[in-house]
């Protein structure tokens, strides 16, 4: 049995990548404003256009391989998305090999601390039951897992970093436990790599690769018993690599803001989501907006009329929709201020997403839950001074606890955790071991049963990575069918095709400059503009409301829309939602639908 699905876990791999292939044909348009800003960084990139790559907000090496995608495909702006889309798939493919490479190393890793407690107890624990589940079933379970997550969080027609994210954090833990293993400092050397690159994806790594190699002394200091001389030299290893790769970026960064800067996604989103500061266009007068942050802004965006807000972009040189291309820029010099009494409404609501997660992604929990009422032996022992505590587990699992720890503190989606849902998870199943006879005339009887209870645990986690890939393939096979026809795959919107089709027949070239107006059209989803081609430089702030209402209650309507034109747009776009506008309406007159959407647009210039 073991040796079959030894010998079918390539076939596996294959079905698995094969089935995902769907994903990045038939798989929905998902495009938001965060997208649009990492295309536009992409562009950047294949332009060498290095200043306008440094971002404090979004970091290069997801667009990197966004314009990768790009230049091989040979894409256009109706084809890019396309070639984004077989982009993610690709990174899939690379998280498949970091999943492997993280099982092994958990299981490369108890095998090495099982033959040292081995070694330095009485013989009778030699006789010890094994584990439940071999290095084989952990690839099994680890990949069932990665597949249900591009079911859900990590879909491949979100052009977003997360996969990427954990792919490369997967690699740089599974690198660590590989050094815990054989002391090899290439080992640590791949760790500090693999961290770097995941910093350039996400800033948040930046704090955790200094955990990681914590993580690392630590655990070969107090539970290996390794002395500090042969310790050193690994951590000093992982953190120049770390610095090679980080550290340019880094540089970059800092020198760009005047002061030492790793990221500033991190402390915006505490100010925003923790600190209560207002989130969109916040401007210095707006003092009882700033919740509990110190707010000096640099360069807001400009206002060119306070009611209705009316801003400009222009003073940013890139992006579709400027401000939020880079953030950061805008909102330069909010300084959150740590509380714990902030703290605490928001780590309850993220203890309520946590329990919701979990409730999202019941399956493997199920099947840990079974294999322990069947009998599995969950050993956890981890006192460093129990000579019988194979604490191999601690590591990743800890890491895991970290990383839900550290997105806790600010704001948690399911994206951002579910690397910190493999971490934990992978340690909890891989530290079941069979049970043990209670005498020795059970000897026999609790073999034969353990080997019941392998076969069953072995079956189990094959279906669960078979039905993973099923449902799968289900969801491609409806999303094929939902296609609209016509259609080459999933990736493209009717909505932002006819919007830009619309804007052509209006006279809209590439290169020009339009407004908006409406959070759909602004920045929610300013896709339509890049596919036209076109910058949003001037915006008309409607927070909630529909565009239609906003603008048939607004006293000094005329007003303006006369400054949105005085700033060069050639039309104002706007999303209506499920109102019809027509010349006959007086304060609608000259607005034009665009290609029978919800979106019009007046001429202006």
């Amino acid at each position: 049995m073991r040796t079959l699905l030894r010998r079918f876990f390539p076939l596996y791999c294959a079905l698995a990548a094969l089935v995902t292939f769907g994903y990045a044909i038939y798989d929905g348009y998902q495009i938001d404003g965060d997208a649009v800003a990492y295309m536009d960084l992409g562009d950047l990139l294949r332009a060498y256009h290095w200043a306008g790559i440094v971002n404090g907000y979004w970091h290069p090496m997801y667009p990197a391989f966004l314009a990768l995608g790009h230049m091989i495909s040979r894409a256009t702006p109706a084809t890019e998305l396309r070639a984004y889309y077989f982009v993610n798939f690709g990174i899939f493919l690379l998280g498949m090999v970091a999943v492997v490479c993280f099982t092994d190393s958990i299981a490369r890793l108890r095998e090495t601390l099982n033959e040292w407690v081995d070694s330095h107890i009485s013989e009778s624990r030699c006789g010890a039951p094994d584990f439940l589940l071999d290095r084989t079933m952990l690839r099994y379970l680890g990949l069932a897992l990665l597949v249900i997550a591009s079911q859900r969080e990590l879909s491949l027609g979100k052009i977003r970093p997360d996969a990427l994210l954990q792919a490369f954090l997967l690699l740089a833990m599974a690198a660590l436990l590989r050094h815990l293993a054989t002391g090899l400092l290439r080992y640590a050397a791949v760790m500090g790599v693999a961290l770097g690159c995941a910093y350039l994806t996400k800033s948040f790594a930046f704090v955790f690769a200094f955990v990681c190699i914590l993580a690392l002394a630590v655990f070969r200091w107090i539970w290996m018993k390794h002395k500090p001389a042969r310790i050193i030299p690994a951590v000093l290893i992982s953190f120049t690599c770390f610095a090679v790769v980080a550290g340019p970026y880094v540089a970059a960064l800092s020198h760009q803001r005047h002061r030492f800067d790793f990221g500033d996604s991190g402390a915006l989103n505490y100010a925003w989501y923790v600190g209560g500061t207002e989130k969109m266009h916040l401007q210095p007068y707006q003092t009882g907006q700033f919740g509990s942050s110190e707010v000096q802004l640099k360069h807001p965006e400009k206002e060119l009329l306070r009611t209705p807000l009316v801003l400009s972009y222009a003073e940013m040189a890139y992006g579709t929709y400027p401000d939020w291309f880079d953030t950061t820029y805008w909102n330069e010099q909010i300084k959150p201020h740590f509380s714990l009494r902030q703290d605490l409404p928001r780590a309850t609501r993220d203890s309520v997403l946590f329990v919701r997660y979990l409730f999202n992604h019941p399956e493997a929990l199920l099947l840990l839950a079974l294999l322990i009422v069947l009998g599995a032996r969950p050993e956890l022992r981890w006192k460093p001074r129990d000579p019988a505590a194979n604490a191999f587990w601690l590591v990743p699992l800890l890491l895991g606890v970290s990383i839900w720890g550290i997105y806790a503190i600010v704001n948690t989606e399911e994206r951002y955790v579910t690397v910190a849902y493999l971490s934990i998870l992978l340690p909890l199943f891989a530290a079941l071991r069979l049970p043990l006879p209670r005498s020795e005339a059970e000897l026999q009887p609790a073999q034969s049963a353990a080997a019941n209870l392998r076969f069953t645990a072995s079956a189990l986690v094959v279906l669960l990575a078979l039905l993973a890939t099923g449902e799968s393939l289900r969801i491609v096979l409806e999303d094929r069918r939902d296609l609209p026809s016509g259609y080459p795959g999933g990736w493209t919107s009717p909505t932002m095709v006819h919007v830009a089709g619309g804007l052509e027949s209006l006279g809209v070239k590439p290169g020009e400059t339009v407004a908006c107006i409406g959070p759909a059209a602004c920045l929610n989803e300013p896709y339509w503009a890049r596919l036209a081609g076109v910058r949003i430089l001037t915006e008309i702030y409607d927070p909630e409301t529909p565009v239609y209402s906003f603008l048939a209650d607004l006293p000094n309507r005329e007003q303006a829309i006369d400054i949105v034109r005085a700033q060069g747009a050639k039309v104002l776009v706007g999303d209506f939602g499920n109102y019809r506008v027509s010349d006959s309406d007086p304060a609608f007159r000259g607005w034009r639908q665009l290609g029978g959407t919800t979106f019009y647009a007046l001429p202006l210039n």
